[in-house]
């Protein structure tokens, strides 16, 4: 099956005029940099000391014909700030054995599994710092300065794949994620890792067709599960495409219940209308025993062999859930395009007043990266705000840092790359969340153009999250 894959792939044919995720704003970077003392506009808030770290596919010797953007290499950005300045910037490949084979450098330590390109998430667990991927590879810790890299099952206590969006119970201390292994399509798993970042629960859940689920959610009650019709594709693998995962009509939309200590059998199942969603805001249990759920959802998703996704996004949405009636109620929060939608952490997996997102192109485009503004949602009200960058300036995904770690849900600000087309260059914009719409609070410039990636978080000084 992989000697016909391969010999597949080198038929494929390169799209004309160039894979829309090797060109233009997604044309990789070509070389590690190390900056120092960053040119800042307005004043970065002296509270704001730590690092914001991101990642995204950045390949090194992509083939045009069958690259797709959730394949690439990965290489992480990260930039610390301290005492109201921008003290460095650093990016760095993941050192694959691949990556480590065309830089002509060592790779990374540590164990491998099924594959070991991490491109999606950074994220802090048991005050350690880990690049992510879902659906294979081992997560890779990283150090201080984004040079020391090992790949790390979680001191071996990891036994199977793990997941891009691991997420906290601040209660508990306990991530929780939905795992799936792309060579192993009938299994997904619950991972729980404890507070002192071993893993405590692997608990398997039988599936069909092997669904991709990129993310999860969790309430107090239970873990929420999305199988939606994106599934693995023997007939794309074969065909020689890098990434398998194609649009299934055929397999039913169904979001789960997963009581947090159950088993498969425990789960209440409740069918839902075609539809995909990559990503959660946040779940809570209602008062009345309903689960709510907040996610961006997309009519479908890889119905056909582009390199990225394809489908107009339906908007913000609120899924309410009822275990008794097996039933979800659908409402449409605001129909927009958006995704990457966060809220203040501290209150995942409780009931929430905020969401962040970026606005998506309304006509689906090629580069997927291609409407300027972010938008702001106040739950209860159903008010929406917006923050337009400009014209050929193109944000990616925001995060929330409360100014103090007991301040009120939404005080605090907003922190994210924008892209600055025009320039070739790259800002790291810092907002005020209550003062959303303003001019930003200050703005890091770099001077060269990061591409589009996926996730981010901010590493607070003395923390890894």
């Amino acid at each position: 099956m992989e000697a016909l894959a391969g010999f597949n792939r080198k038929r494929l044919a390169a799209p004309v005029g160039g894979n829309p995720f090797l060109t233009g704003i997604h044309t990789p970077m070509d070389e590690e940099l190390t900056l120092f003392e960053l040119s800042v506009t307005g004043t970065i808030p002296m509270g704001l000391g730590g690092r914001y770290l991101r990642i995204g596919p950045n390949p090194v010797n992509a083939d045009p014909a069958s690259y797709h953007w959730f394949i690439g290499d990965g290489m992480v950005h990260g930039l610390a700030i301290e005492a109201g300045k921008a003290l460095w910037y650093r990016n760095r490949w993941i050192r694959s054995n691949a990556v480590a084979k065309a830089l002509g450098k060592e790779p990374a330590p540590g164990p491998r599994h099924r594959f070991d390109t991490v491109n999606t998430n950074v994220v802090g667990i048991a005050g350690r710092t880990f690049a992510l991927v879902e659906g294979g590879s081992y997560p890779v810790e990283l150090g201080e300065d984004l040079a020391d890299q090992a790949y790390d099952p979680f001191d071996g206590s990891l036994h199977g794949s793990f997941t891009a969006h691991p997420h906290l119970d601040r209660q508990t201390g306990e991530n929780h994620a939905i795992c799936y292994d792309g060579r192993d399509p009938g299994i997904i798993r619950h991972v729980v890792v404890d507070v002192g970042g071993q893993v405590v629960r692997e608990e398997p859940v039988s599936v069909r067709h092997g669904p991709m689920i990129h993310d999860c959610a969790i309430t107090e009650r239970f873990v929420v599960i999305l199988d939606l019709p994106v599934t693995f594709s023997m007939k794309t693998l074969i065909e020689g495409h890098g990434f398998p995962y194609r649009w299934n009509p055929e397999h039913p939309a169904r979001v789960g219940l997963l009581p947090r200590h159950g088993t498969e059998d425990d789960i209440v199942w409740c069918s839902v209308p075609p539809g995909y969603a990559f990503h959660v805001a946040n779940a809570y249990d209602a008062p009345d025993g309903q689960v709510v759920l907040d996610l961006c959802v997309y009519h479908t998703m890889f119905d056909d062999a582009v390199a990225g996704p394809n489908s107009r996004c339906r908007g913000l949405e609120r899924w309410t859930i009822d275990p008794v009636r097996q039933s979800v109620e659908i409402e449409t929060i605001d129909s927009a395009a958006q995704e990457f939608p966060r809220i203040d952490e501290r209150f995942f997996g409780q009931p929430h007043r905020f969401v962040w997102s970026i606005a998506t192109p309304e006509v689906p485009s090629e580069q997927f990266i291609g409407a300027t503004a972010i938008f702001a949602h106040e739950t209860t009200t159903g008010a929406r705000t917006v923050h337009d960058f400009g014209p050929g300036r193109f944000p990616g995904e925001f995060v929330f840092v409360p100014e103090s770690h007991d301040a009120p849900e939404g005080h605090g600000w907003l922190i994210g790359l924008v892209v600055d087309l025009p320039n070739d260059a790259t800002d790291l914009v810092i907002l005020d969340a209550r003062r959303f719409a303003e001019e930003p609070v200050a703005t890091i410039h770099l001077p060269h153009r990061i591409p589009p990636g996926f996730h981010g978080n901010w590493f607070p000084a003395g923390g890894a999250r």
